[in-house]
């Protein structure tokens, strides 16, 4: 009888063990909630009322997705679409969490690293995101996406110019403070400038956010004369050197990991191309994770 209770205790372990070890893979793979993975392969959505407005406008983007390999898409949010297109975001999460492909809310703004109303109101959304989230706990946002743009404003223009830099970390500060406990993750499109500061510039931008993606436009143009191999090497050196560029003498496990986003009127059809030679060339660099589309918005208009 001893013998007997022992066994069925082991095997009541044993089935316990299983099951917890299902239900802890269940999570790591589920969309909801489920880690960034370590390569991502990003696609912006912009004007989403607009873009998702079509009877079967979800199925297409994740059709496009599936074409593309995408694995991760940025759904452009305002405060006066949210309320009216829930139904629609409910419905595109939905479908895109069944195929494994991640969704962030795309917030912008050209003034959110002042303090004050700006800020107030990028915080405001994020609130509201959470509170979405919340709402639809099985359609959920899986993270935030940052499209601040300061240096778009006169006073910050100009080569060197990065005095917005320490408010822009703290509204990214703000928005990791609010967004990361809700079990969001938080990216941050940053341009080239920001790569130029000095050591204590760059430390301060990449500890302030978890994740930024580069948006490295312009290197060429569809009609620049250039071969498919002189454009793809310009890619390749060009996110080489902005890398070593941005975690030059930084150090340490609180840096932000970096995507490097091209976009569709450099390269038109070229453009899946270039994007695999992104990972080809930077894929053992640890402070690589991986490519980002602009747009989704180009494809819809006709360009490749």
């Amino acid at each position: 009888m001893a013998r007997l209770t022992q066994g069925v205790c082991f095997s009541q372990r044993r089935w316990r063990c299983g099951v917890l070890s299902f239900l802890f893979v269940s999570l790591l793979f589920s969309p909801r909630g489920w880690p960034a993975p370590a390569e991502v392969h990003g696609l912006w959505v912009w004007k989403s009322p607009t873009v998702l407005a079509d009877a079967h406008a979800a199925e297409a983007l994740l059709e496009f997705c599936t074409s593309q390999g995408i694995s991760e898409v940025y759904v452009s949010i305002s405060e006066r679409s949210e309320p009216a297109e829930e139904g629609q975001l409910v419905h595109l999460i939905s479908l895109l969490h069944r195929s494994n492909v991640r969704v962030e809310a795309l917030l912008s703004s050209t003034e959110a690293d002042e303090p004050g109303k700006h800020r107030d109101t990028l915080l405001r959304h994020v609130q509201e995101i959470v509170e979405f989230n919340h709402r639809h706990s099985g359609e959920r946002f899986d993270g935030i996406h940052l499209d601040i743009e300061p240096q778009q404003r006169p006073e910050n223009k100009g080569p060197g110019n990065l005095r917005f830099l320490p408010g822009l970390a703290d509204a990214y500060r703000a928005v990791v403070a609010l967004a990361s406990p809700a079990g969001m993750t938080i990216n941050a499109d940053i341009q080239n400038k920001l790569l130029k500061g000095d050591l204590a510039q760059r430390k301060m931008l990449l500890s302030s956010v978890p994740r930024v993606t580069l948006m490295m436009y312009e290197l060429s143009s569809p009609n620049d004369g250039e071969s498919v191999q002189q454009k793809e090497q310009k890619v390749q050196d060009s996110s080489k050197r902005f890398l070593a560029m941005a975690y030059e003498g930084l150090s340490g496990p609180n840096l932000a990991r970096m995507a490097i986003a091209l976009r569709t009127p450099d390269y038109n059809e070229l453009l899946p191309h270039m994007l695999k030679a992104l990972d080809d060339a930077n894929r053992g660099n640890p402070h690589y994770f991986g490519w980002a589309r602009h747009s989704y918005n180009d494809s819809l208009k006709g360009t490749p």
